[in-house]
């Protein structure tokens, strides 16, 4: 094959990875007989591999036709084919080789399995198991291994003016919208923290910034999440040091949705998204509507289940809306006793503390049992939202409700819904409207 076809070759490969990536490597190494150019990604091929099979053998042999003769018998070399084979090789942790008149393919993928760890917080019945761990070269890994296209484009940044942090921007030009990609670059520069450790302060600074009630932006620990926002025109980003990536721009869809709907069966997964709706919405409403008929609007109730309320509150003394403050209050106070409590007595000790003190309030007369049955019911629908940011804003929003209705009664339940509604329809992320139901399209 001659030189110049070679050069041409190498170029055209270059030309095909049009996406820039930080991880692309291309290495010239040379002696004073032998000279060649290797072409790899050092977040999916193992560099020991490289170092060991293949540049040591080329600075060991002194003669050119040796060391051809090694690559032309290695079981892990492969002679060049064709440009597309060689990219699509590339893309899977192959090196390719230029060397003298001759293009080969090296095999050096690193196994990243041994790496990673089971997923924590989102967890799934089917489906991959792996989700991202604090080193940023493994979790663009991860994702180069689920995304492997030429147009997937990597950019480095630095955050943090004094841990000076790395980031990692990944996105596929082909999907991602230009402006989008121009709002997350300047965003990225002026975000102004010291200690930058994990992509939970973008968010934290994002919300400060806009004075967003609701997150705009999704942090997630599966790989499998991050690549398939990919494919719909979504930006990830990646922080050295965090076992979390966050996707943006995102909206109320993203957060109601879980990597199991994809894995379960069509049906299925719509049956389940409808629950997680349900939920939200019932985890927001039901303290404020208890409030709201017990103290302004019994006769909504069915004459039987009022006077049953009516019954069980009795021995109660103090308003409807003082007991619910109450219980929602433990019920803070519990939820937050089992994040903060170690892993091992946690659940434990507050599963029990919270059924000795809902059992031992109501036989006090200090809550009614209907009380306690409405608390474990918001609690249970809160716990449905598969992403813990938003199910931290659901904790709040029931608040403003609860104290509407409790001053207004069923007309200020109505008004609270309405005006989180109203507020969600205004807000955007990265100028993507928050209630888009439909997923981005792919761009032509």
């Amino acid at each position: 094959m001659p030189t110049m076809k070679v050069e041409s070759i190498r170029k055209n490969l270059l030309s095909k990875i049009e996406a820039p990536a930080a991880d692309l490597i291309a290495k010239e190494v040379r002696t004073k007989d032998k000279y060649m150019e290797i072409l790899y990604i050092s977040t999916i091929s193992d560099e020991a591999i490289i170092h060991d099979k293949l540049l040591t053998p080329f600075f060991e042999m002194d003669n050119q036709q040796d060391f051809l003769t090694f690559l032309q018998s290695h079981p892990k070399s492969t002679p060049f084919k064709d440009e597309q084979k060689a990219v699509e090789d590339l893309l899977k942790g192959f090196v390719i080789i230029f060397y003298q008149n001759d293009i080969f393919t090296f095999d050096s993928k690193v196994n990243l399995a041994k790496d990673t760890s089971g997923t924590v917080v989102e967890t799934t019945v089917q489906g991959p198991q792996s989700g991202f761990t604090e080193n940023l070269h493994t979790n663009v890994g991860l994702i180069r291994e689920k995304y492997p296209v030429p147009d997937l484009t990597i950019e480095q940044h630095s955050v943090g003016t004094l841990s000076k942090t790395d980031v990692m921007l990944l996105y596929d030009r082909r999907f991602a919208d230009p402006d989008t990609v121009e709002e997350m670059r300047d965003f990225l520069k002026s975000v102004h923290i010291q200690m930058f450790q994990s992509g939970e302060q973008l968010l934290d600074s994002i919300t400060k910034h806009n004075r967003s009630f609701f997150p705009t932006m999704l942090v997630t620990e599966r790989p499998d999440r991050a690549s398939v926002n990919l494919s719909t025109g979504k930006l990830i980003i990646l922080v050295n040091g965090s076992p979390f990536a966050v996707i943006a721009p995102t909206v109320m869809k993203d957060f109601m949705s879980s990597m199991e709907d994809i894995y379960q069966t069509y049906w299925v997964g719509r049956f389940l998204q409808m629950l997680r709706y349900i939920g939200f919405n019932i985890s927001v409403v039901l303290p404020g509507l208890y409030v709201a008929t017990t103290a302004y609007n019994p006769e909504v109730f069915r004459v039987q289940l009022a006077l049953s309320i009516a019954g069980s509150r009795t021995a109660v003394p103090y308003p409807a809306f003082i007991e619910v403050l109450i219980m929602l209050f433990m019920m803070e106070l519990l939820t937050e006793a089992s994040i903060r409590l170690p892993k091992a007595i946690g659940p434990t000790a507050t599963t029990v503390g919270g059924l000795i003190l809902g059992q031992a309030a109501t036989e006090a007369g200090l809550v009614s049992n209907i009380m306690v049955i409405i608390v474990s019911f918001v609690a249970i629908t809160n716990f449905v939202v598969p992403i813990n940011t938003f199910s931290f804003t659901i904790r709040v929003l029931k608040y403003l409700i609860w104290a509407l209705g409790t001053v207004f009664g069923l007309v200020g339940v109505v008004l609270g819904f309405l005006m989180i509604n109203a507020y969600m329809v205004k807000l955007d992320s990265f100028g993507v409207p928050y209630l888009t139901l439909l997923q981005s399209k792919p761009k032509n």
